[in-house]
């Protein structure tokens, strides 16, 4: 079994929303650092969202106001809603962990396949 399986992406025109959705499986989702990250073609990583164990939320200057990062630990699932979409905003999304737990220091060893989000003009 997949420790982490995203599902949520597709296509949607500027300004739309999707809600991205990333199942985990483990005892390891209540205390983690979970992570969103994103590649485009020919682009660097980027670190998305964090949620740490306690809540605490952090977000890349891109997409704050705009990209809401969740948890719930009943259901194991980390969420990404993502409204306002922008062009700029296209790329495969995955979900990641550290279970070290602190967002600070993680490095994130463990992640999903992906999902792909295509916003058009």
């Amino acid at each position: 079994q997949e420790p982490l399986v995203e599902s949520g992406g597709g296509s949607v025109q500027a300004g739309g929303s999707l809600r991205l959705s990333c199942a985990a499986s483990g005892d390891f989702f209540s205390f983690a650092c979970m992570g969103w990250f994103r590649q485009a073609p020919g682009k660097e990583r980027e670190k998305v969202a964090t949620v740490n164990g306690a809540g605490g939320t952090s977000y890349e200057d891109s997409v704050k106001d705009r990209f809401t990062i969740s948890k719930d630990n009943a259901k194991n699932t980390l969420y990404l809603q993502m409204n306002s979409l922008k062009p700029e905003d296209s790329a495969l999304y995955y979900c990641a962990y550290d279970p070290l737990g602190s967002c600070a220091l993680a490095r994130f060893p463990y992640r999903g396949q992906g999902t792909q989000v295509t916003v058009s003009a």
